[in-house]
């Protein structure tokens, strides 16, 4: 999808990236951050549809938001390093894969509800 996404914790009024992508096709699902070497503060990755990811390959960590349906907060996983499996997390429907401790600085939380916009 073309343009950048910002991804907001309605919750806590708070943004967690501002210049996010969007990987909603089987290419860019497929491909997801490999050919990244790092996610900036502002950067993002919401993949859609995903209910599990793993971090095969990756050159670096980083935090993951499972939303629901509702863009819901479901799940986290905190510093998640290469050569990691999350578990399947049946309820979700999208993940949001952000900068390494952005969910503890943001003070992110399971049943946040969140808000994305294209543009």
């Amino acid at each position: 999808m073309p343009g950048s996404l910002t991804a907001i914790n309605v919750t806590r009024g708070t943004s967690l990236a501002h210049c996010a992508r969007v990987a909603d096709t089987p290419a860019t699902r497929m491909t997801g951050l490999l050919h990244d070497t790092l996610l900036a503060d502002g950067d993002g990755l919401w993949i859609v549809p995903c209910n599990s990811i793993h971090s095969f390959w990756m050159k670096f960590i980083f935090d993951a938001v499972f939303l629901d349906k509702k863009l819901r907060v479901v799940h986290l996983v905190r510093e998640m390093p290469p050569w990691r499996i999350s578990k399947i997390v049946f309820r979700a429907h999208s993940v949001l894969e952000l900068p390494p401790g952005l969910i503890a600085r943001t003070q992110t939380e399971i049943g946040d509800q969140f808000e994305m916009k294209h543009g």
